[in-house]
């Protein structure tokens, strides 16, 4: 665990140093694209926030590679090499698209070359644990096509999440984080040591994730872009082929000490099929549902639009902070439950707080629907917006506009503000800096109009 931690805070410190310079060379570069309909933010921001997350990958995988306890995992297997070729592809293909835009299909053509370049280099899926079943031993072809397919798709559910600040690095490294203690268990609790590439991966996603956080956070000073959110979709789809694909759930029926016949005491054994998909649930949902509203209104699947689940959360009132907080609620809900789940299979109290968490979650992805009256007594507690108004004893509204005060009452009781008419930047200058004037035009008097 010691040496893992160390690579963790190798890849996070790498990353973080290394964003403020690749915000400059964004900048300098152009790589600031214009607001486009479907964005929330207001200001252009930089891109290529993912070139800083690849080195500080580069910088990961060099340092376990000197970890006494994690260089077999580079002796021993060839899927630390094969996830450096193909992230360095797919990295590339995102940074050229960061600044040239290219087209969706080419990005698609690349996410599938990128697959089969791992595929080549040994990190593909051989069996497939089924319940009721067994273990199913896969084809060459068989394995290469469900590798690529599990491929693209974590790729684009991971780039269609990004769309708030911070929203696509914090559910990726959750999912890392469930993924890492998971992978940890099969690695360490089994002594299982086809689980060693997966748990460094996850370990070093972590960190790549983390070290990238507090640039990305709202409002964001960069972003990662395509070359950062299909990296770490790729990262994120490599560890779930590792340890789905590599792991033989035969090892772990023996300790378990279950049966083909009893399914539901096999349970946990299926786990390390689950667990991967349970982890990018919703984007995958988020994805599925783009594809459907996409199609139906007749347009491209590639085609961007405003209808992505964070993008509801803000039209029903979340703020953008308070959206971020409640994907990032759901990803821990789905991740963690489900690695309770294949923990402790038998226990009902993990099914219960599971439904329980998942009422919160309800509560409070609805709260912008109705605005409740707090009792008195806790209303200092609370924000302004759930306190009731109050008249102010001996201040009218006359005495208000006289001194200057506005009291609640006044305040609502007055007419809605009409709409702002734009100040033109008249004669004494610009009015985009500084207070602006209390009239529409400040041009002297004699002057031409």
């Amino acid at each position: 665990m010691r040496d893992y931690l160390l690579t963790l805070c190798v890849t996070a410190a790498v990353t973080y140093l290394l964003t403020g310079p690749v915000r400059k060379f964004a900048i300098a570069t152009g790589a600031m694209p214009e607001i486009r309909a479907r964005d929330v933010h207001r200001e252009p921001t930089p891109r290529l926030g993912g070139i800083a997350m690849f080195f500080g990958l580069c910088a990961g995988l060099l340092v376990a590679d000197h970890l006494q306890n994690l260089n077999s995992v580079f002796e021993l297997s060839n899927e630390p090499r094969a996830l450096l070729s193909g992230a360095a592809l797919i990295w590339l293909i995102g940074v050229l698209d960061d600044k040239f835009e290219l087209d969706a299909l080419i990005k698609l053509g690349a996410q599938m070359i990128s697959a089969g370049v791992m595929v080549i280099q040994g990190l593909t899926i051989l069996w497939l644990p089924i319940p009721g079943v067994g273990t199913v031993a896969l084809t060459r072809g068989q394995g290469t096509l469900l590798t690529v397919a599990l491929v693209v798709l974590t790729i684009n559910a991971v780039n269609f999440v990004d769309g708030l600040d911070g929203l696509a690095a914090g559910m990726v490294c959750i999912a890392a984080a469930a993924f890492f203690l998971y992978a940890y268990r099969l690695w360490y609790g089994y002594t299982i040591e086809a689980a060693a590439p997966a748990t460094l991966f996850a370990a070093i996603l972590m960190g790549m994730c983390l070290g990238f956080l507090p640039h990305n956070m709202h409002p964001a000073r960069i972003f990662m872009g395509d070359s950062g959110s299909m990296l770490i979709g790729l990262i994120l789809a490599a560890s779930a082929i590792s340890i789905t694909g590599q792991v033989d759930p035969d090892v772990l029926r023996l300790f378990e000490g279950s049966t083909r016949e009893a399914t539901h005491a096999a349970l946990p054994v299926f786990i390390p099929l689950v667990l991967p998909l349970t982890i990018i649930a919703i984007p995958m949902a988020d994805l599925v549902l783009a594809i459907v509203r996409r199609t139906w209104n007749g347009q491209s699947p590639f085609a961007a639009d405003r209808g992505h689940l964070h993008h509801r959360l803000l039209e029903i009132g979340h703020s953008h902070s308070r959206a971020v907080l409640i994907m990032y609620f759901w990803s821990a809900l789905f991740a963690f439950g489900t690695l309770s789940y294949s923990v402790h299979s038998t226990s009902m109290w993990i099914v219960l707080g599971v439904v329980f968490l998942s009422a919160i979650g309800l509560v409070l992805l609805l709260l912008p629907r109705f605005s409740p009256r707090a009792p008195r007594w806790a209303e200092s507690f609370l924000p302004p917006r759930y306190r009731r108004r109050r008249a102010v004893a001996g201040v009218s509204a006359e005495s208000a506009d006289s001194t200057g005060l506005t009291s609640p009452v006044s305040a609502s009781m007055e007419e809605p503000p009409t709409e702002r008419v734009p100040v033109p930047a008249g004669v004494n200058g610009s009015t985009a800096i500084g207070h602006r004037s209390r009239f529409t035009d400040r041009r002297k008097a004699g002057t031409p109009s």
